[in-house]
């Protein structure tokens, strides 16, 4: 798989990312320090830094070791968010993010449902997990509600910038076949 396959879900849209897509990810998170704050980079300064991650985002590994989603509505093709597979050997990672106007509405477990749905039926891979931060509880209950299982707290596991320069502990969770 080289390229993410376009994931369509009861209200999203799940397609590949573009560079025409800076601007709303600029705008509606990656300047945000309420959205970033238990990502592991700071808001963005300008629309030129955005721009240059999407670009790097194009640079897919022709394993599919790496794939990324934009999140969409059905119907508006604005990217609100982004879901991402990170593929080790016979698990991968799941990451995302999503634009705060459209927290708490159920769409990023909507997503990391259809993506973990997706990865379980890659040949060879038996395990998703996805970490985060002790207190971001939101995150913990989006892997909760997708299937997930909390496994435990990995102690100092990795560092959130906008939150502390030092590790923190982080919860994992994990769905296998």
């Amino acid at each position: 798989m080289s390229t993410p396959p376009v994931i369509e879900t009861e209200r999203l849209l799940l397609r590949w990312p573009r560079a025409d897509d800076a601007g709303a990810v600029f705008d509606s998170y990656a300047q945000d320090e309420e959205v970033t704050r238990y990502l592991r980079w700071h808001p963005h300064k300008g629309v030129q830094e955005t721009l240059e991650f999407m670009t790097m985002l194009a640079e897919v590994p022709a394993d599919g070791s790496r794939l990324t989603w934009a999140v969409t509505l059905k119907g508006d093709d604005t990217l609100r968010g982004m879901v991402e597979l990170t593929v080790h050997d016979f698990k991968a990672e799941v990451g995302y993010v999503l634009a705060r106007p459209f927290w708490g509405r159920g769409y990023m477990t909507e997503a990391v449902r259809a993506v973990v749905r997706l990865a379980l039926r890659r040949p060879g891979l038996y395990r998703v997990w996805g970490v985060c931060d002790v207190d971001n509880l939101a995150s913990a209950r989006v892997m909760e509600k997708a299937g997930m299982q909390l496994e435990g707290v990995l102690r100092r596991f990795t560092i959130h910038p906008n939150v502390s320069p030092e590790p923190r502990d982080a919860r994992i969770y994990a769905v296998t076949r």
